[in-house]
């Protein structure tokens, strides 16, 4: 007994959660997700999606769609090769026997699983996503061995056994030999033939004789055409043979079966391996799905907190289904709405017109949640927080059913029992969602009902959110701490929402500015109107009037506080920017200033050493030693010239100077310098500033003395200093001719496992297919830096040379 009331207990709180589903549309949410996968199985897997019960999983999920999404970002990932092997290997593994084409598709598979190994792999930078690969294999001894046997189109290559190589030589021969008897026959019986072409019939050869002339040429007759004027007829000479082919076909047949039985055998050995690295595979494909959608979405990531009270912040939120509506259907723009739920907050009430956006609120705050959980990135702004949720359970819409006999009123009630039993029997972290709260009956009884609900519910669920229509759910904000208002904008002018969710405020119905708007009576507006200031409504209704006033004053002044914000802001980065620049340029003078005196110096020791030299000469005579020490005289006279100017040129600012400050533009007086002279606090008015020394000059645009700081020269070289030869030699060729396009991948992709420089493949020329096929398959290789072909001394276009990053 024990054990069925458990299984009911979760019965029902599995069916609150699949309801909620179904309100939310989680569906069609997950529709959208599965268009962003790459394969038809991760298609299935993203619509079939489980959400985690645990805060760990969805912690792993967000990581796995944060690191995916950032390698794809860099270097598109392609899903491209892998296939639904689920079924190939199910079927092996209880001794069926795979077709060929099917074997092709594991080998593609796993030659894809390697290649997504290498762009993802790296414990470092990406330790979730690496953790996938961590106990896989991608069996690489299982891929060479289907690529020996099979080639490209499915067919059984004729190396995969002596037998079957040896079958298909000597039916080829037969072939040869009996398509060499049929033409004889057709150039000695063309005239009593209809075609000279060798057609055939339930495979055999057929000649296409007269009717008249069945005499002429014995056989077995296979067919004739529909006008009966045409025979098909197959000679007796060549059925000797056609009876032996017949029966080396069989044979042929019989090994063909015997290799894909070993083969599928292989499969079935290595099930356990290939199913894993299936499964890893498929959650890959769910990762990137989930990034991609997020990325189309503009989403940001959320962070999951595992307080139970930590509060809700969620900016800006914009409905993932009405974003794809607005994209893709031409819908109206999504106006955000942002959540800020506070620890203390239990239950928030959202009242407004019908049509208001209360309802989409509701199921936007849902889906975040949902979303949140899966690893999905949010479409908000700024930085998302919300506590991890255990269940998110709604009562959305009318559930009025004639077939069960419910109404509206009993159909809620029946579903917000399904709520609470769900909450009681679920402990953790629970979000509560219902529309229209206590509709459907007597409004006094209405209002009780769903006031002692909300009371419940506050002390049971971490959030409730509700709308409603009722006045007397608005007060509760008065006289709990625990509850919040909030409404939904509308315009009385245009008799149109806004959507924009107001927190703080209760709403207005707008019933009687509608009325008016659409032109009802005066008088029954009128009559309406006094009812209301007898009930004492009017009263509420100008509050909450007076309310939206103030918040809406508040707002534009917020927002001009906000753009002079701005402003100041974009004002102090134009200084900075300035500052920036006179600091560049002065470093530019200062540069060609080094370069300048640089040259004039190794100008002067190139004279310096001719003067020397014609010293040294041993024909110089006096008038030579005159005219070499005039010259030195000249040149130093010259030197210092040059530096009396440069000293005057310089000056060094002390206090009470007038200075300008480079990057603003403005003068103003020293008042202090710093004990080494490399800053100074400069007065510009009421502006008080500390600058560098190399910030100022005079107002006659002299610059400051700085010290002579040494020279630095780098040396940049473009020799490589490496041992790779750049010499094509035996060790880096590898000759490719005579293998097909896959066997010369696999030989490729060996040899550059140990190759450090280029390597030269040689490939031929021929048909130009093998080429082709490397260069296609190279070409997406990530390490692969450059590809050319060889100079004609090592091969031409009949070689193609590869260098590595």
């Amino acid at each position: 007994m024990s054990s069925q009331h458990k299984e009911l207990q979760l019965s029902i709180a599995n069916s609150a959660f699949e309801e909620t589903l179904q309100l939310l549309e989680w569906n069609k949410l997950c529709e959208q997700l599965s268009l962003f996968a790459s394969t038809a199985q991760g298609r299935r897997r993203c619509i079939a999606c489980s959400i985690p019960n645990k805060l760990i999983h969805s912690r792993r999920y967000l990581a796995e769609t944060l690191e995916i999404g950032a390698i794809d970002l860099e270097e598109e990932l392609s899903l491209s090769g892998v296939h639904d092997i689920e079924k190939i290997i199910l079927r092996c593994s209880k001794g069926g026997v795979a077709s060929a084409p099917e074997l092709l598709e594991v080998v593609e598979t796993l030659r894809t699983a390697r290649r997504l190994r290498r762009q993802i792999e790296d414990s470092i930078t990406r330790p979730i996503i690496s953790e996938l690969f961590s106990n896989v294999s991608t069996l690489p001894e299982l891929q060479k061995l289907l690529q020996f046997g099979i080639e490209e189109g499915g067919r059984i290559a004729d190396r995969a056994s002596e037998k079957l190589a040896d079958l298909r030589r000597q039916v080829q021969v037969m072939r040869i030999e009996r398509k060499d008897l049929l033409k004889d026959l057709i150039r000695r019986f063309h005239s009593v033939l209809q075609d000279t072409v060798i057609s055939e019939r339930y495979e055999r050869p057929v000649l296409a004789l007269k009717t008249g002339a069945v005499d002429h040429v014995l056989g077995t007759i296979h067919d004739t055409s529909s006008s009966g004027n045409t025979i098909f007829i197959e000679p007796k000479v060549v059925i000797p043979l056609g009876n032996e082919i017949a029966k080396l076909d069989a044979k042929i047949y019989v090994e063909e079966q015997r290799l894909l039985a070993y083969w599928s055998s292989q499969i079935s050995d290595n099930s356990l391996s290939l199913n894993h690295l299936y499964q890893i595979l498929l959650e890959l494909d769910f990762a990137l799905a989930r990034a991609r959608y997020g990325h189309w979405l503009g989403g940001v990531a959320p962070e999951l907190k595992e307080e139970l009270d930590a509060p809700f912040l969620i900016q800006d939120f914009r409905h993932p289904l009405l974003v794809w509506q607005e994209h893709y259907h031409k819908g109206s723009a999504v106006v955000p709405i942002s959540f800020r739920v506070s620890s203390t907050l239990k239950v928030l009430a959202i009242t407004g017109p019908n049509t208001g956006g209360k309802t989409v609120a509701l199921k936007s705050l849902g889906l975040a949640i949902l979303m949140s959980k899966l690893g999905l990135l949010l479409p908000c702004a700024g930085e998302p927080s919300l506590p991890w949720c255990n269940q998110v359970l709604a009562d959305i819409g009318d559930e009025q059913s004639l077939e069960q006999n419910l109404s509206t009123f009993s159909g809620h009630i029946v579903r917000i029992s399904k709520i609470l039993d769900s909450i009681s029997k679920n402990p953790g972290v629970s979000i509560v969602l219902l529309d229209e709260l206590g509709a459907g009956t007597d409004p006094t009884e209405g209002t009780s009902l769903a006031t002692a609900l909300l009371m419940l519910l506050a002390d049971r669920a971490r959030l409730t959110v509700a709308t409603t229509h009722f006045g007397e759910l608005k007060a509760l904000k008065y006289s709990d701490s625990r509850f919040e208002n909030a409404s939904v904008g509308f315009n009385s002018e245009t008799i149109e929402p806004t959507y924009h969710l107001q927190w703080g405020i209760p709403g207005r119905s707008n019933a009687l500015a509608i009325a008016r708007r659409l032109g009802l009576d005066e008088a029954v507006i009128d009559k309406a109107q006094q009812l209301m200031q007898r009930n004492g409504i009017d009263n509420v209704n100008n509050v909450i009037e007076g309310l939206e006033e103030q918040r809406r004053q508040q707002q534009e002044a917020a927002e001009d506080a906000a753009s002079l914000l701005a402003r100041t802001e974009l004002l102090h980065e134009e200084l900075i920017n300035q500052w920036e620049r006179q600091c560049r340029q002065s470093k530019d003078f200062e540069e060609r200033g080094r370069k300048k005196l640089e040259g004039s110096i190794r100008r002067g020791q190139v004279e310096v050493r001719d003067l020397i030299r014609r010293l040294r000469d041993g024909s110089a005579d006096g008038e030579m030693a005159r005219k070499t020490g005039q010259r030195l005289r000249q040149m130093e006279l010259t030197y210092s010239q040059e530096k009396i100017k440069n000293y005057h040129q310089s000056w060094l600012p002390k206090k009470g100077d007038r200075v300008r400050i480079s990057a603003i533009g403005k003068s103003g007086e020293v008042i202090e310098v710093s004990e080494d002279g490399s800053q100074l606090t400069v007065l510009c008015g009421v502006f008080r500033s500390t600058v560098d020394l190399n910030a100022v000059e005079s107002l006659d645009g002299k610059k400051p003395i700085h010290p002579a700081k040494d020279s630095v020269v780098t040396i940049k070289s473009r020799v490589s200093l490496t041992n790779q030869s750049k010499i094509r030699t035996k060790k880096n060729t590898i000759d490719v001719r005579g293998l097909r396009v896959h066997e010369a991948e696999a030989a490729v992709e060996e040899k550059l496992r140990n190759s450090l420089g280029p390597l030269w493949i040689v490939h031929g020329i021929g048909t130009g297919r093998l080429k082709r096929g490397l260069l296609e398959w190279l070409q997406n290789l990530d390490y692969v830096e450059k590809i050319i072909s060889a100079e004609q001394k090592d091969g031409g276009a009949g070689c193609t040379v590869i260098w590595l990053k």
